[in-house]
């Protein structure tokens, strides 16, 4: 059993469709007023259906009051790290501290080197994500970068603004050294979706995250834990998890208890507005009552 008990929180995937987008907007205002904590945004620009990640965040905090803003994740080969750190620092102190950066090396190559980006891979990829992670975390804090190496010719950039509350850097990783990387550096791990990294696969995950972060002098229990969760409540056919909402409560129960998730996204298949319902309103609720129940029995 690995439960690291950090407290729960809950989100909502929105789709960056460009033709949707007063559809996504009022799915924003709807996950606010039911109170779920986070929106993410996942980032494929190379998509011409899909807008910009920053942009739409930005539109959408202007909407919203409270809830937070996640991207997932924002692609690393396409957003130098100490601009992608301006953006995230300036959206935050814009925001009043609502944003989450959640960043990941690059999956699509092809896709990549369509919009000029290096389309990196394997140990090269790997490399380049560590170094630019750690180049995100100095600008994020407002330190002063500078970094001459094959991958960034950074010459002395004093970084800012500050936001009062500072933003959480989580990674987006599946394989062993992006799973290394994100315990050594990152304040969180962000799972791919249910589908790509099923809850049979999480447990050698999470002990690589652990691991590595053990020996850089870290207390393992102080990352988040962020599970992509896609699938459809209330029955009906579809990927991930599909069932009623009481499975859905048994499962992301178990899967905090025991694999280790504190925060769940849902990917709804279809009818996200009626998903949205259910899961804030019957879900949500329920896994959080069990949780600490299971907890408090302890």
């Amino acid at each position: 059993m690995t439960d690291y008990e950090r407290p729960l929180s809950f989100g909502l995937s929105l789709d960056p469709d460009a033709r949707a987008w007063a559809y996504t907007r009022r799915l924003a205002r709807t996950a606010e007023n039911l109170g779920l904590e986070h929106l993410a945004v996942q980032d494929h620009p190379y998509q011409p259906g899909h807008f910009d990640a920053w942009t739409l965040i930005a539109h959408l905090s202007a909407h919203t009051d409270r809830i937070s803003f996640l991207t997932d994740v924002a692609d690393l080969q396409l957003r130098p790290p100490v601009m992608l750190a301006k953006a995230a620092t300036s959206l935050s102190v814009l925001t009043g501290g609502r944003i989450r950066l959640g960043v990941g090396g690059g999956g699509i190559p092809d896709a990549i080197a369509s919009m000029g980006g290096a389309a990196r891979r394997g140990p090269d990829l790997v490399a380049f994500a560590d170094e630019s992670v750690g180049l995100l975390r100095k600008a994020l804090n407002g330190d002063s970068v500078r970094l001459d190496s094959p991958y960034h010719h950074i010459a002395g950039y004093q970084a800012g603004p500050v936001p009062t509350r500072p933003v959480e850097l989580w990674l987006g990783a599946q394989k062993p050294r992006m799973l290394a990387v994100t315990g050594r550096q990152a304040d969180g791990w962000i799972s791919p979706l249910n589908i790509y990294v099923t809850p049979q696969e999480v447990p050698s995950r999470q002990r690589i995250i652990d691991e590595a972060a053990t020996g850089a002098g870290r207390d393992p229990r102080e990352l988040r834990r962020v599970y992509n969760v896609i699938g459809a409540i209330g029955g009906g056919d579809g990927p991930g998890l599909v069932g009623e909402v009481r499975r859905w409560v048994d499962t992301l129960t178990e899967w905090t208890v025991v694999l280790g998730f504190d925060t769940f996204v849902l990917w709804p298949v279809a009818d996200p507005e009626r998903q949205l319902a259910l899961f804030a309103g019957e879900v949500v609720p329920a896994v959080r009552e069990r949780v600490e129940a299971i907890r408090s029995g302890r």
